[in-house]
């Protein structure tokens, strides 16, 4: 196989505090930055109660008919921006996947954070509607449902006044398998960040050859290097992404685990880290596919 045309970056702690790190506990405080997404439970109060963007509640209407509800937050500046569609983790919407959403708004996008169970728990709820049924029911969800749900958020975004008619998707863990799965079903997608989340229908031995021939999107992906189970479906996406020349600029954090993103404070310092790299790397990442 020939040598990778993609960047694929592992990122390590210089040597003079590795030992450092080797004697910390595997917790770690996380000091308050504004420039990240909130990463324990304190900021991501903090980070919603401060900001001082225009977020609301809709409701956006399925091609069924039935509401998908969303929180769309709309970044401060003069001109049109791109749209990101935010996908939340397996434990459904919550605080920390607003105040995500909040975070891209303040670096220049219109984010909307559609909640994936709208309509599938008691009478008619959603995520906070299913307590601990939630994981259970993400897990019911269809990748067509996915999908159409996506497909509806898109096309609410780009009816926006303010939006310039470019529109990204992003998500974390369950939510970043969605990320690349809608980088399969969407030609009109403008990029995908996929944070933790692997193919759908990828295993260790193989990926979707023919579906991945179908990418238009560029995709970003940004990995724990201590995440075995998605780690292990890389090499095969690697190379059907390679076999068909797409645009897949892949990092891998070492020592991070699943999650870094919301546990900053976990793997002694390296969740940490993974952030504070990974972050820039995805506001590049989206400011190159998203402007006009």
């Amino acid at each position: 196989m020939p040598p990778f045309p993609f960047p694929l970056v592992l990122l390590a702690l210089p040597a003079a505090a590795a030992p450092l790190l080797a004697q910390a506990p595997d917790t770690v405080e996380v000091p308050w930055n504004d420039a990240l997404p909130p990463g324990t439970d304190a900021h991501v109060e903090r980070a919603l109660d401060e900001s001082s963007r225009h977020g609301e509640w809709v409701d956006i209407e399925l091609a069924d008919g039935a509401p998908l509800n969303a929180f769309v937050v709309y970044p401060e500046r003069p001109d049109p921006a791109g749209v990101v569609l935010v996908v939340h983790d397996i434990r459904g919407m919550s605080d920390w996947i607003r105040a995500v959403g909040d975070q891209l708004a303040q670096d220049g996008f219109i984010a909307v954070v559609p909640d994936f169970l709208s309509g599938r728990g008691p009478g008619g709820g959603g995520t906070a509607s299913l307590g601990r049924e939630v994981g259970q029911a993400i897990r019911q969800l269809a990748e067509a449902d996915v999908v159409a749900r996506l497909d509806a958020a898109r096309r609410y975004g780009e009816s926006l006044a303010a939006s310039n008619g470019r529109t990204a998707v992003l998500g974390f863990c369950w939510g970043g398998t969605q990320s690349f799965g809608y980088a399969l079903a969407q030609p009109d997608l403008a990029a995908a960040v996929v944070f933790y989340g692997n193919v759908p229908g990828s295993t260790a031995d193989v990926a979707p050859d023919d579906r991945i021939a179908q990418i238009g999107a560029p995709v970003l992906g940004l990995y724990g290097g201590n995440d075995a189970r998605i780690n292990a479906t890389l090499p095969p996406t690697i190379a059907a992404m390679m076999r068909h020349a797409k645009s897949y600029e892949f990092h891998s954090f070492e020592g991070a685990g699943h999650g870094f993103t919301r546990r900053q404070d976990g793997a002694g310092g390296a969740n940490l880290t993974a952030v504070q790299h990974a972050w820039p790397l995805t506001l590049a990442f989206l400011r190159r596919h998203l402007a006009p």
